[in-house]
């Protein structure tokens, strides 16, 4: 029999915001928080600053075809590969922020449009998990669904995007061992492709 395992004994109540300034306002945010938390004795902490990344929340996308064990995923620029990769340009999947009165299957079928040229019913999405993508420094969460769809007639290497966003964007289909391949040479490295291959690597097999 699986042991259960007690989740933390704290909560959001064990928490007090002093203050919250705004310190850089732009396409993002940067908030400084003045907290205090309880310890793991118990007892309060001391009152700290900490620096929060406020750039909202973002739904990742995986359309599967799982008749023809197909994926698609898409290839951009990213400025924040620059530092530290020696190609700036990520293998992802789609993916996208919220707008306004936006739930997370609007988003993922509106970005499947505007990032890849696919339409996606609501009926196709299977929710697969939500997560946070760096609590440490940001405040972003991660809704994270797959699309059961037909890939057959997708066109490899088709450029989709918006260009008053400034997004020039390509699709690249392919099969789940070719992705996990990607994935094991070191080809794909932002977090959320990644999560999102390894849950299709454990779950392919279900999904019908």
């Amino acid at each position: 029999m699986r042991k259960s395992y007690k989740i933390t004994q704290y909560c959001s109540d064990d928490v007090t915001v002093k203050a919250r300034d705004i310190k850089y306002q732009g396409f993002f945010r940067i908030d400084q928080y003045q907290i205090k938390h309880r310890l793991f004795n118990e007892q309060w902490g001391n009152l700290i600053s900490r620096e929060v990344f406020e750039r909202g929340d973002a739904v990742v996308l995986i359309p599967y075809d799982s008749v023809n064990k197909k994926l698609l995923l898409i290839e951009q620029f990213r400025p924040g590969a620059i530092r530290t990769e020696p190609c700036p340009w990520c293998f992802e999947f789609i993916a996208g922020m919220f707008a306004e009165n936006e739930s997370p299957i609007d988003v993922a079928i509106r970005e499947a449009e505007e990032e890849a040229n696919l339409t996606v019913d609501k009926s196709q999405l299977r929710h697969v998990m939500n997560y946070l993508s760096s609590p440490g420094g940001t405040s972003e969460k991660l809704y994270m669904y797959v699309a059961l769809m037909d890939l057959s007639n997708v066109v490899n290497g088709t450029i989709s995007g918006l260009e008053e966003e400034n997004e020039d964007i390509k699709s690249h289909l392919m099969t789940l061992d070719e992705a996990l391949y990607l994935l094991n040479d070191g080809k794909i490295n932002n977090a959320s492709t990644i999560i999102g291959l390894q849950w299709l690597a454990l779950n392919h097999k279900l999904l019908v």
